[in-house]
């Protein structure tokens, strides 16, 4: 979740398994803030909602592409020259179509590493507004700068992969017992279109197929090595849970209901086998409607009764029923239902008799059925 005006009330989030915060929460204290201070605002909600919930298991964001200024760990090296290596530029001609310069100072504030103005605060407004006279992002302007996954270059004895997994991503924040794992948004894309990106990125910044081929290759050999010492640490991310899709697949940032009504009886068939990967790997289960899409507001889900059921139906040893990113500012009501003791699984579930469209699964605690031809559950405790 995250509260764009302030914190999010601790409260709120208690009797989810994870509570995963975005960057933009507090955004409207941290974007007034000199220099920007995100990151610490960021570990303050943490130990905020660990404070208020036992046994919390809280998770952060982190951005695997982009370099936020508003981070300080990012922004102390933004401002250090040693770095530069490890950021893409701006083609050396333009036209460019995302600004290099920030108005608002006289002389204007301007740099050639690339950055584009995508979510960013800005003064008088913007994706957050920043107090007067400007927005402070240290010795650059605001905005998403671009991360060079592909450096060789050495900076005090680090390599950028080094310094991206232990100073960045397991820095003071990510290390600390309080946070269980991360969510590690965007990818490198061979085909230059990445998520969260204002147009003509490629364009700008003058990259060639060649260039992108690399700078994909590298980023999936670093996020490889991240995610051998994220699982080393006893700690994990949205991207190594399964929300469907291919048996290898990445955790989807917009997952949604892996069973729906019009394939009911395909979907339950294909995931009740033994080595389906909702069996083999970490769920996660969507709520419907899913797919970053809000049915209500609060969140409340239209369809617990299916959902709950489906979930129970299709969970392995290991997995979550709740919500994807939703936005910011919402209210997610907890359904007393995700409380009740269902016990273990006995066995896998399984269709009545061939062509029925009724699936059962029995619990220690509970009998779970899904009738396809209907679309109804039903859950008999024990």
């Amino acid at each position: 979740p995250c509260n764009k005006s302030g914190f999010t009330d601790p409260t709120s989030t208690i009797g989810w398994g994870v509570v995963d915060f975005d960057w933009s929460n507090a955004k409207e204290i941290w974007a007034k803030s000199k220099p920007m201070n995100d990151e610490e605002l960021l570990f303050q909600q943490v130990k905020m909602t660990t404070s208020a919930t036992a046994n919390a298991t809280v998770w952060v964001y982190r951005c695997s592409v982009y370099a936020y200024p508003w981070y300080t760990s990012v922004r102390k090296i933004l401002d250090d020259n040693a770095y530069s290596d490890w950021f893409i530029k701006f083609k050396k001609e333009g036209p460019w179509y995302s600004p290099k310069c920030d108005h608002n100072y006289d002389p204007p504030k301007c740099s050639d590493y690339f950055h584009m103005q995508e979510q960013t605060p800005n003064y008088p407004h913007g994706d957050g507004d920043c107090a007067p006279p400007a927005c402070d992002c240290g010795s650059k302007p605001c905005g998403f700068y671009l991360w060079n996954h592909s450096s060789t270059t050495v900076v005090y004895g680090q390599t950028f992969r080094d310094w991206f997994i232990h100073s960045y991503m397991f820095n003071a924040v990510g290390s600390s017992s309080l946070v269980s794992g991360f969510f590690w948004d965007d990818s490198w894309r061979v085909d230059g279109h990445w998520w969260d990106a204002v147009p003509n990125v490629t364009e700008d910044c003058g990259l060639t197929k060649a260039d992108l081929q690399q700078g994909t290759d590298s980023y999936n050999a670093n996020m490889a090595a991240l995610h051998n010492y994220t699982l080393e640490q006893g700690k994990f991310s949205w991207q190594m849970l399964w929300t469907g899709g291919d048996a290898n697949a990445k955790g989807n940032t917009c997952p949604g209901p892996l069973v729906s009504q019009s394939t009911c009886v395909s979907d339950l068939r294909a995931l009740c086998e033994a080595d389906s990967p909702a069996q083999t790997r970490t769920l996660m289960y969507a709520f419907y409607p899913g797919h970053c899409r809000l049915a209500s507001d609060p969140v409340d889900p239209p369809q617990l009764q299916e959902d709950l059921a489906n979930f129970l139906l299709v969970r392995g040893p290991y997995a979550y029923l709740g919500h994807g990113w939703l936005g910011c500012s919402h209210v997610y009501v907890f359904p007393r239902e995700l409380n009740w003791d269902y016990g273990k699984p006995t066995g896998l579930c399984r269709e009545t008799a061939m062509g029925s469209g009724i699936f059962v699964r029995q619990w220690t605690k509970a009998t779970v059925q899904m009738d396809c031809n209907t679309y109804t559950p039903s859950i008999t405790m024990k």
